[in-house]
């Protein structure tokens, strides 16, 4: 039985006062609307319509049925207008949550050209470094960086990936010297992301395959921002992603140590609420996302 078909010749039979004017109106044959409100009853085990030969009246659970199928029925018919209405079109509110770091160094520089792509778009940038309820948040794309998502109602689109690699600063590892092998991290003060899953425990690849390293970081920071100013700083070592690492390196304020070894690359994932696909707007939000990315 298609509900919302029933839904709808239920609430057509209550409006026009009979049965066959309602199949008049909708093309089908009496008998047959007779038979889909008698199995409508028989599912929800109440009587919703009492007829007689000459007049037909709703019953208190048939009044409640028609009062919440007309609002339900109606709410589908806006939300297929606004979509068939706004179809392809890039405007509205869109609503994007990111962790800081990756909102103010990836995000934060085309903003300017995807705002300038799309002057219809209202567009809210929110930064936290904890996970957000996306759903509560009333948030259409969030963006996370990690080795897997949970599985949850969410879709998660992966849209790239990173490198999770190991930096000090020259001046540092002048003052104290380099580790020469993963092992001799520990005798570094290490600075950790206070967020990540590898706080206390490197798992790094290299050419020996994978070697752990049990860590208590002396410092620990939940915004890989600050991670990275302390280690320019020389405060020790630490791990950076690439999106944040890349300019300080190019500069030679932060140099790779142990550069054969790294940690096991995340995935940025764009996750949405719905599984009924993305709308124009969050797809022309990931287009230059992903273009950065490349960049």
């Amino acid at each position: 039985m298609d509900k919302l078909s029933v839904m709808h010749a239920f609430r057509r039979i209550v409006e026009r006062g009979s049965f066959s004017r309602a199949a008049e109106d909708l093309g089908v044959s009496p008998a047959l609307l007779s038979r889909e409100i008698k199995l409508l009853e028989e599912s929800l085990g109440s009587t919703l319509l009492t007829r007689t030969t000459r007049s037909m009246s709703l019953t208190d659970a048939g009044r409640l049925y028609y009062d919440e199928a007309a609002g339900i029925l109606d709410a589908v018919s806006g939300v297929e207008t606004r979509i068939r209405d706004g179809a392809g079109a890039v405007r509205g509110h869109l609503r994007v949550n990111a962790s800081s770091s990756f909102g103010q160094t990836v995000i934060a520089p085309f903003l300017p050209g995807f705002l300038q792509a799309y002057p219809d778009l209202r567009l809210t940038l929110s930064m936290d470094d904890r996970v957000v309820d996306m759903v509560e948040g009333g948030f259409d794309v969030s963006i996370r960086i990690r080795s897997a998502m949970p599985d949850s109602a969410l879709v998660a689109r992966k849209i790239g990936t990173m490198r999770q690699r190991i930096f000090a600063a020259p001046d540092y590892l002048a003052r104290a010297g380099a580790p020469e092998r993963p092992q001799d991290i520990p005798t570094h003060p290490v600075i950790g992301f206070l967020l990540a899953d590898h706080l206390t425990h490197w798992s790094l690849e290299g050419p020996e395959g994978t070697v752990s390293v049990a860590l208590d970081p002396q410092v620990r920071v939940g915004n890989s921002l600050v991670l990275r100013d302390l280690l320019i700083a020389g405060q020790g070592i630490g791990t950076l992603p690439d999106f944040v690492s890349n300019a300080p390196e190019a500069r030679g304020d932060l140099v790779r140590v142990l550069p054969e070894w790294e940690l096991p690359a995340p995935v940025i994932f764009a996750v949405t609420a719905s599984r009924l696909g993305m709308d124009a707007r969050v797809t022309a939000f990931l287009d230059h996302l992903r273009a950065a990315l490349r960049g």
